[in-house]
């Protein structure tokens, strides 16, 4: 190699030639410097999300109202014969005090995995009485078994009914199976479990709390829903001793053909766009859909046929809340799906407001083409309880 050399030895000692350039030098050492390393950006702030806790104790049941967390068990049992009214009481008070203080972030008595109870992770558990825990207890019940729907129904009798239920639902996985085998340990000597059907929604901080979930159909699940806390919500759920009434339908997306439409047909099937959750004549989720306007050929924009069109009601009196959870198990051995959806109603009253809606859909909702109802359960959802008391207390005492 030939010309003059530029050596890391050469520019730190000097010399005749490199004292000449000693300006040319200091260019070179500074270009050769490396550029300090931009400040890291600040930390965003965490949420501490297992921290976070729902009151057990008041007029009403949490888990109603409560914006919808990211986990859910609904348990149903079947009282053991001779479980009177006084048993039922002591089942209760018993059951109410492990889900106050789990609910706490402590751990009930006699817990022997106490460190799995110390996240609550805004846990609610909430109680239902079906028709047999009445029949037990002697008294009249508020609710019956839902009329069949033999147009779509297709139940399966491991899904069906129950004496009481019991809805955990926390925005940690752990912190719902921890509570679910401690309230089913406390209630083994009154009851045996009959069904259990988990779910999900996304988990928490990924959206906006008020973000409408979506099924595993893809559809923006619950946007005709009143608001938690204002009157419309009010006058849809409550009653006014502070109960309510739920329906928990299990509901199998057929996945299989659903994945075979296109586009557009989905859309039409459900009424709304699936990117945004518009109804076919808006723009955003929540504008209001226009039932009279009709397309170049002359048929309605909005179908008569569209599931949102079927389930469409306006009267706040007549509304149902929907708090539904996604679930997905295994899938069968050539791959095909099994999922679908939870679907839990909450209403003042299911003969007045939930069946009406439920005949519309049975009689003539495309949807029905790929959604099959398996398992069907109702319950009535009493009172909450005061401080020192217990869920059932108005009831059983």
């Amino acid at each position: 190699m030939t010309g003059p050399q530029l050596s890391r030895r050469g520019l730190f000692t000097g010399g005749a030639a490199a004292l000449g350039g000693a300006v040319a030098g200091g260019a070179v050492v500074t270009a050769l410097r490396p550029e300090p390393a931009p400040a890291p950006p600040p930390a965003p702030d965490l949420v501490d999300f297992g921290q976070a806790i729902e009151p057990f104790h008041g007029a009403r049941q949490a888990g109603v109202e409560t914006v919808p967390q990211a986990h859910a068990a609904f348990v149903a049992f079947t009282l053991r014969p001779g479980t009177d009214r006084a048993a039922l009481g002591r089942m209760m008070r018993l059951l109410s005090d492990d889900a106050a203080r789990l609910t706490r972030g402590e751990a009930p008595l006699a817990d022997t995995e106490a460190e799995l109870a110390v996240v609550p992770a805004r846990l609610t558990v909430t109680f239902g009485f079906g028709p047999g825990l009445y029949a037990a207890a002697g008294l009249p019940s508020p609710v019956a078994a839902l009329p069949a729907f033999p147009q779509i129904d297709r139940l399966e009798e491991r899904w069906n009914g129950g004496d009481l239920l019991i809805q955990i639902c926390a925005d940690d996985s752990i912190t719902v199976a921890h509570a679910q085998r401690m309230l089913i340990k406390d209630s083994r000597p009154f009851a045996t479990v009959r069904w259990v059907q988990r779910g999900f929604r996304r988990s928490a901080g990924t959206e906006a709390s008020v973000r409408t979930q979506r099924n595993l159909l893809g559809q923006l699940d619950g946007t005709a829903n009143p608001a938690p806390g204002t009157a419309s919500f009010g006058t849809a759920v409550w009653r006014e001793d502070g109960s309510t009434q739920l329906v928990v339908r299990r509901i199998r997306a057929e996945l299989e053909s659903w994945d075979l439409l296109g586009r557009a047909d989905k859309e039409n099937a459900v009424g709304r766009k699936l990117d945004s959750g518009a109804p076919l004549t808006g723009v955003t989720e929540l504008d209001e859909p226009d039932f009279a306007r009709l397309d170049a050929t002359g048929f309605p924009v909005m179908p008569d046929f569209a599931h949102v069109t079927r389930a469409r009601q306006t009267d706040d009196r007549l509304k149902i809340v929907r708090r539904p959870y996604n679930y997905d198990d295994a899938p069968a051995a050539d791959g095909t799906a099994d999922c679908g959806l939870i679907f839990a109603s909450y209403q003042a009253d299911i003969v007045r407001q939930y069946l009406p809606i439920q005949r519309r859909l049975a009689e003539k909702d495309l949807l029905n083409e790929w959604i099959t109802p398996i398992g069907s359960a109702v319950f009535s959802v009493p009172p909450g309880a005061a401080e020192g008391g217990w869920v059932g207390q108005g009831v059983l005492a």
